[in-house]
């Protein structure tokens, strides 16, 4: 039997409940997902400090593949922490509208959002000036954009849609010019791919006006972090969408990957089979696809989605099912799918 091996980061609150959903997941597989488990829950990081972190690298280092559950910040960030070791310079977001899931916005919506990982003003905290100012460094590089440009359009590509890339260009002529800039040296490359580019508040007004425009966004760091909550709740949840984080080599290629549900912690509900694991499937079908399963991992999501329009839902989002109970809605469709 094929397999892969795969790190699996253990978080806080409801973690367990969807870890246990994607091991029942990936029982239906017909191949074997090989799992290293390593706690990475707050209790854990403050017992054993830097040196969990350490491991935790080497091992993603080892393996090249992790599937991330949530986890809390209360001191250190750890998806800042590992975002810096592991140098990630891509997140992907794909958002997609779920049939049978009700929410304020009526039109449908399917887009990637790809950011640049690194920079922006996330970099700097900034320092104060006096009593009535503050500044901080925004920082644009070339070769992360680059990686997100050349990501974009790969994506763009497999999925038969065009690139907008977005920033406000007009105003940060040095940094989003630069971020622009790149991104058009990357799309010469791509001629087949349709490309424009759109200042950021104009494509915020387009996606709620007109979203069949748009399929694939690459954006600078901060602009992607609002773009994918915000069009996650579109969709009726942040709660709702699936990450990815990858880093490259100096070739361009994958190197490194972590795929992660993008909803907290919810300790509200912790332990009490309630959790919505609806995300973490969504992870780990991406997840299934960037190994080469791109089959059964698009078979996944496919299961993930039709369980929920027809009615399968956990009380987050309208229906009364547990955790236990939507996942087994999930495994029954895939595996009617896989035979």
């Amino acid at each position: 039997m094929v397999s892969y091996e795969i790190v699996e980061l253990l978080g806080d609150g409801i973690s367990a409940e969807l870890s246990t959903a994607v091991h029942s997941v990936a029982e239906a597989l017909p191949f074997e997902l090989r799992f290293f488990p390593m706690d990475l829950s707050d209790e854990n990081r403050k017992r054993a400090g830097d040196a969990l972190y350490d491991e935790v690298e080497a091992k993603i280092r080892q393996v090249r593949t992790a599937l991330k559950y949530p986890t809390a910040t209360t001191q250190e960030s750890p998806n800042r922490v590992l975002r810096t070791r592991l140098e990630f310079s891509v997140i992907h977001r794909p958002v997609q509208t779920i049939p049978g899931i009700k929410t304020n916005f009526t039109q449908t919506i399917d887009i990637d959002v790809v950011r640049v990982a690194t920079g922006g003003t996330y970099e700097d905290p900034g320092m104060r000036i006096g009593r009535d100012t503050a500044v901080s460094v925004r920082v644009i590089e070339r070769h992360p954009t680059a990686h997100a440009a050349r990501f974009a359009f790969q994506l763009a590509e497999r999925r038969g849609k065009g690139v907008c890339s977005t920033s406000k260009y007009t105003i940060q002529q040095a940094t989003d010019g630069l971020f622009e800039e790149t991104v058009g040296s990357i799309a010469v490359d791509h001629p087949d791919v349709p490309y424009r580019r759109e200042l950021f508040d104009a494509l915020l007004a387009g996606i709620i006006m007109a979203p069949e425009r748009y399929g694939v966004i690459v954006c600078a760091n901060e602009y992607g972090d609002f773009l994918s909550d915000a069009a996650c709740g579109l969709i009726g949840s942040v709660g709702l969408g699936d990450s990815a984080s990858f880093a490259f080599n100096d070739a361009g290629e994958i190197t490194t990957a972590l795929f992660d549900p993008s909803g907290g912690t919810a300790p509200d509900i912790a332990g009490k089979n309630l959790a919505n694991p609806t995300a973490a499937l969504l992870a780990m079908g991406n997840m299934l696809c960037h190994l080469g399963e791109v089959s059964t991992g698009t078979h996944l999501r496919q299961a993930v989605l039709g369980a929920i329009a027809e009615g399968a839902r956990t009380r987050d989002i309208g229906g009364e099912l547990s955790t236990t109970d939507f996942t087994q809605h999930v495994v029954g469709r895939l595996q009617a799918a896989l035979a």
